[in-house]
């Protein structure tokens, strides 16, 4: 008996060391890409997800890239994974979308925003839908319609803010971009609904960068279940829709044109997670991004003073005039309670680069994921048909090769170089065919709002501001802070 028991337990330990070998040593052609595959099943998802209170680059990354160079293999969740933090093949990778690789997420991700959704779909569809998408948000809606609509959403929030004593920025900002993106895109009226829709939004990002562990009192599972309580809600819209005759001039109608043609490329469900997924990309990174761009302006002065005030500067001697852009927007108008316009808003440069500064460093999208397809080879190292490939934007936009002093928040340093939307060292927006189509839509908006936020009001901060990056950015204390019209 004792025998068996031994030769059993020898079996077990040699198929387990065996498979770890397995696991730590991947088959592949020729040598991989330096690194570690972690423990077996659990890889190094746990050093993935540890928390920082820093705007640097993710512990988990910034020391394998001093130990491993740009380019190294880890294991993610059961999937293994090559992390790329080079601006050249990364670039190369968004390019090859379609040919050498395909769009990839974990499936903790996948089980959050649905296989039919936008972001799943590829080729010709995802092409489509994206043109669906842009007809209705693109430049020139946001400039025949969109721009005024953002207006009065701006005026009126930013009134309400005025009269308490003082507002958490994020739950403000959330507030008032959940409510411009679900109007316009559905006419969403939460009045006819017995749960609010975005109570259930809340937490979806929280969930999305959390660990992917589905068991009762998580975040995932919470997120998880705020998500399938979305979900009902919206197949119910889309259903009332669906059998209703009357138009309400938003993009859910085009959605429901899309259902009622002869070969639809949406059911009510697949209709209800598209509608789903782009309500949340609406709104949810821009009222992110407000909430950033108010914390770095709260904490550096001088930068605040060039938007407000105007100021004189002696440069080479000579005597300059430097003139706040919001200040002098107002100076130029004949009546200066006259709406924003188009011309105004591209006159916003110093604006464009706090943007732009401010999705530098403040990273709100830290990963993007793509499928290699077939073997790639980059610098001798093979990447294997079915590996997953990490493109990590936070150490192109932190890279102190390209950006001087890279925490410091320097607006001045995107002088003469346009509108940046994505470059090989700049992907806050993605980059190839998966371009973020609400890119300019983002930038009008946050645009907006700091307009009438500098040239209607003051602002004080009163407490919180810190953050916590998991690698995703939380506000665990909130922004708090108090706004006061201008007399």
């Amino acid at each position: 008996m004792w025998s068996l028991a031994l030769v059993v337990l020898a079996l077990v330990i040699v198929w387990m060391t065996n498979y770890a070998y397995k696991w730590k040593n991947p088959i592949c052609n020729g040598k991989l890409p330096p690194g570690s595959m972690g423990l077996p099943l659990l890889g190094e998802t746990i050093q993935f997800f540890k928390s920082q209170t820093t705007f640097d680059i993710h512990p988990f990354i910034k020391e394998r890239m001093t130990r491993y160079g740009p380019l190294f293999k880890t294991n993610l969740v059961g999937w293994p994974v090559v992390v790329s933090t080079d601006p050249e093949f990364s670039h190369f990778i968004f390019q090859q979308e379609g040919n050498s690789v395909e769009l990839w997420y974990l499936d903790s991700f996948m089980k959050l925003i649905g296989q039919q959704s936008l972001t799943s779909n590829t080729g010709a569809i995802h092409k489509y839908l994206r043109n669906m998408i842009m007809d209705h948000f693109g430049p020139e809606e946001q400039k025949e319609k969109l721009l005024s609509y953002m207006e009065n959403m701006a005026r009126e929030n930013l009134s309400i803010w005025a009269e308490q004593e003082s507002i958490e920025v994020k739950e403000v900002a959330t507030t008032m971009s959940f409510g411009l993106g679900s109007m316009k895109l559905m006419s969403y009226d939460p009045s006819k609904y017995s749960e609010n829709l975005k109570d259930k939004f809340t937490s979806f990002l929280e969930g999305l960068i959390s660990f992917p562990l589905d068991i009762p009192g998580t975040v995932y599972n919470k997120c998880l279940k705020d998500q399938k309580r979305a979900i009902r809600i919206l197949k119910e819209m889309v259903k009332e829709r669906f059998y209703s005759d009357k138009k309400h001039g938003d993009f859910l109608d085009v959605v429901i044109e899309e259902m009622k043609k002869d070969a639809p490329l949406f059911n009510v469900e697949s209709a209800a997670y598209f509608v789903f997924t782009v309500l949340f990309a609406s709104f949810e990174t821009v009222s992110l991004a407000i909430t950033l761009a108010i914390k770095f302006l709260s904490e550096h002065p001088s930068v605040l003073k060039d938007l407000m005030v105007r100021a004189a500067q002696i440069i080479l001697s000579l005597y300059a005039l430097f003139c706040s852009e919001h200040e002098e927007i107002l100076k130029k108008r004949e009546n200066v309670g006259s709406p924003l316009t188009w011309n105004e808003y591209k006159s916003m440069t110093f604006t464009s680069h706090i943007i732009d500064e401010t999705l530098r460093l403040g990273n709100i999208v830290p990963l993007v994921f793509r499928r290699a397809t077939r073997d790639i080879q980059i610098d001798g190292y093979p990447i294997p048909a079915g590996w997953t490939i990490m493109v990590c934007p936070p150490a192109l936009h932190l890279n102190p090769e390209k950006y001087e002093d890279t925490l410091a928040f320097n607006p001045w340093r995107w002088k003469g170089q346009g509108s940046n939307t994505a470059s090989k060292n700049f992907m806050a927006f993605g980059g190839g065919m998966r371009l973020c189509a609400g890119a300019e839509f983002a930038k009008l908006q946050m645009s907006v709002v700091l307009h009438f936020l500098v040239t209607k009001y003051r602002w004080t901060k009163i407490k919180g501001g810190e953050v916590v990056k998991t690698p995703g950015i939380l506000f665990p204390n909130g922004l708090h802070i108090k706004v006061t019209e201008k007399i």
